[in-house]
């Protein structure tokens, strides 16, 4: 396998986003991570998703901090200050699920997990959840899904899939602020290309959504039913808090508050004006309640 680094100066300049990167090894990759809070407070899992890095949590990070909570946000194995494999076959959903599990559980040993994920970090993270239930204590799931392909993907979805795979000049930041319904500033723009010096360093994006399950025999299909399976039974706190404008995962979120029991009797907000990036166009409001959901739920 290929890997490509990713030089440090491309991340010289982030704004609001100076939290020291910290690196583990997975399988042999570099998998970088950045934390704030105290050490023993409960861990909170912030995983991003499909074109984005840790960086898309950067004003969520310091309001769990503040709460005297553990905030953990890694960089995907492709994607931020993470090696990033060469070659779009390097990729695959079972590759993501274990080099999360590893640097989650062999590495950093979190138990009373709350899993924060949103895009490809619910897809991942729920995986997780539902593989590794006792390491978990509640799940946040914000704009995503646990797809089997057993029913169809939105249009949005697809016509999204098609320009990533076909596009020569691949822009992720463009990518980026289309899910946004708040114009980003240039230098979040910037932040958001920084990962990615030249074309031969976007095979994760490139790859990832050719990942996702569309077709019932899908390499992922079954471990995914056996994690829907699993999460029917999972009665800890499972808080849905999705956007109002998301077009690819919206019609998730009464699925996940219908099937999962911890959904039950919870008041799921949804986050107005934002759209599938709701962390850019909604972090204050998110970052408030996970902080609320994680006090009205002490761990068992």
């Amino acid at each position: 396998m290929r890997v490509l680094r990713t030089p440090d100066d491309r991340f010289s300049s982030l704004p609001d986003f100076d939290l020291p990167p910290r690196y583990a090894d997975v399988g042999g990759l570099r998998m970088a991570y950045v934390e704030a809070g105290p050490g023993d407070g409960e861990p909170v899992l912030l995983l991003h998703g499909e074109p984005s890095w840790s960086f898309l949590y950067r004003t969520i990070i310091p309001v769990l901090a503040d709460a005297g909570l553990r905030a953990i946000a890694p960089d995907l194995i492709g994607f931020g200050r993470s090696d990033k494999p060469a070659e779009i076959g390097d990729h695959s959903y079972a590759r993501q699920v274990e080099w999360t599990r590893a640097l989650a559980f062999d590495v950093l040993d979190l138990t009373g997990v709350t899993l924060v994920g949103q895009d490809w970090g619910g897809l991942i993270g729920l995986r997780l959840v539902a593989e590794h239930a006792e390491r978990f204590a509640r799940v946040v799931a914000a704009n995503t899904g646990l797809p089997t392909g057993d029913l169809p993907m939105p249009e949005v979805w697809l016509r999204f899939r098609e320009v990533v795979r076909n596009s020569p000049d691949l822009s992720i930041s463009r990518l980026v602020a289309s899910g946004c319904r708040t114009r980003l500033p240039a230098e979040v723009i910037a932040a958001y290309d920084a990962p990615f010096p030249e074309p031969e360093f976007t095979a994760g994006p490139r790859a990832m959504p050719g990942l996702v399950p569309t077709t019932p025999d899908d390499p992922a299909s079954a471990a995914n039913r056996a994690a829907w399976e699993r999460l029917a039974e999972w009665d800890k706190p499972f808080l849905v808090a999705f956007s109002d404008s998301d077009p690819i995962t919206g019609g998730m979120a009464p699925i996940f508050e219908r099937l999962i029991p911890g959904a039950a009797g919870l008041d799921h907000p949804v986050l107005t004006g934002a759209g599938h990036f709701l962390q850019e166009d909604a972090g204050d409001r998110l970052a408030a309640e996970i902080v609320a959901f994680i006090a009205a739920h002490p761990a068992q």
